[in-house]
């Protein structure tokens, strides 16, 4: 897939998403995500954190977070979630629907990623039920490597992740089944809705466990 193809998925799942948050109420906006600890404002102050970031203001907030991005992008977020309204946030999302931001190394299918795993956030914990486009979705999920899924932490040892929407699989050993984007979730780490998951080792996944 080209960079063309691969920007123009990215500009729609940015547009699909500010219009899902374009419909949540104000109470909505402070409602737990699968991010653990962040909102629904802290996750799009962070999906949006790279248009508003100068050079300058990145290398700051490292130096604070002594070089910790995790940290740095903790801070950063909930610094900004508190500092501007929802209606900032989702106006920054509505801007920079076309943004050419890239993660490092990551390339535009990284940027995807970011934005097709953070609406996943949003959606499943609020009980929104949204599907992503199976063509963004595979453009994610055939990114993934053993070196992402370890970055996350998740221990798949033993276990098969298989979609019963699509053709798609991970690891193998004794299965757990659900909707590819489910799946997608746990690779990265997420706690579940235990209703998502199905198998024997599921609960190792979900909020049931």
């Amino acid at each position: 897939m080209t960079d063309t193809e691969v920007r123009r998925a990215i500009a729609g799942e940015r547009t699909d998403l500010a219009e899902l948050l374009a419909g949540l109420d104000a109470e909505s906006w402070d409602l737990p995500t699968l991010c653990r600890g962040w909102r629904v404002r802290e996750v799009v102050a962070h999906i949006t954190m790279p248009f508003r970031l100068s050079g300058g203001r990145f290398a700051l907030e490292m130096v604070r977070a002594v070089g910790s991005f995790n940290r740095m992008s903790d801070r950063t977020a909930r610094h900004d979630a508190a500092e501007l309204t929802a209606e900032d946030l989702l106006k920054s999302l509505w801007d920079n629907v076309a943004h050419p931001w890239k993660p490092p190394g990551g390339g535009f299918e990284g940027a995807l990623s970011h934005d097709v795993i953070h609406g996943l956030d949003i959606t499943v914990a609020l009980g929104l039920e949204r599907n992503v486009p199976e063509d963004r979705l595979r453009i994610v999920l055939d990114a993934i490597n053993p070196k992402s899924v370890k970055f996350f932490g998740v221990d798949l040892k033993g276990i098969e992740l298989r979609a019963d929407d699509l053709d798609w699989s991970y690891g193998s050993g004794e299965v757990v089944s659900g909707a590819a984007q489910d799946l997608l979730l746990v690779l990265c780490g997420r706690t579940l809705p235990a209703e998502k998951l199905h198998g024997d080792k599921a609960k190792q996944f979900t909020g049931s466990g």
